[in-house]
């Protein structure tokens, strides 16, 4: 990624913790949702321009972060876990099916 305008890494934000980084969006969708039914307020910060992009084209390519208050991040994090345990297997291919 480009370090020079910063899409090599989450943003800092006051008073809020990165819980998650997504490049696709439908892991991005679930985990939004998934916070939402859970009762966590967060915030979706895409990088770059990936906010522009993602409104002409339908989706971005610099990632998206979830942030949450640091009082709510052990929440957030139990409530993800799921999805991040079966995005980092969908990554080492062993969620693949074998025919």
């Amino acid at each position: 990624m480009d370090s020079f305008f910063g899409l090599d890494h989450a943003a800092k934000m006051e008073g809020l913790t990165l819980i998650a980084s997504f490049y696709d969006p439908v892991s991005l969708s679930i985990a939004e949702e998934m916070l939402k039914d859970a009762g966590v307020p967060y915030l979706c910060k895409n990088r770059g321009s990936g906010g522009a992009v993602r409104v002409i084209a339908g989706y971005q390519t610099f990632g998206s972060d979830i942030f949450v208050r640091e009082a709510d991040a052990a929440r957030a994090g139990e409530v993800i876990a799921p999805l991040l345990s079966e995005c980092a297997e969908d990554q080492n291919g062993e969620n693949q099916d074998d025919e």
